[in-house]
């Protein structure tokens, strides 16, 4: 498991639709049950349920989640800070300016890859 000041070496999103949350645990670093307690104090954390009531995540839910776990366990935050935070509390910290900050990462490190591969 990642430890919590290391949110920056969580490995990149893949490109699908939809994550199951073992695979959303793995993304995040944070356990499934912790998922699902979340998704009980974070009101805009919806995924979708399909059958047998199994939860399946869309992209802009793992950025969240890497938003709430940074929020938590590097920035310090109490889970009513965070939920704050994210509904609006901050003028630069918007959830959408978050989310391009995540995908431009994300972006730089598969430019990386790829311009390492190439160098071979």
């Amino acid at each position: 498991m990642l430890e919590a000041g290391n949110n920056s070496e969580l490995p990149p999103i893949p490109s699908k639709r939809y994550f199951t949350i073992g695979e959303v645990s793995e993304l995040c670093g944070v356990k499934p049950h912790v998922l699902r307690y979340w998704e009980q104090e974070f009101p805009m954390l919806k995924p979708v349920k399909r059958r047998g009531n199994r939860r399946y995540y869309q992209r802009q839910d793992v950025i969240l989640i890497r938003q709430i776990r940074s929020l938590l366990y590097e920035q310090g935050y109490t889970i009513g800070g965070a939920r704050q935070k994210l509904s609006g509390g901050g003028e630069d910290d918007d959830l959408e300016v978050i989310q391009y900050r995540e995908l431009i990462r994300e972006m730089r490190q598969e430019l990386e890859s790829v311009l390492e591969i190439l160098a071979h």
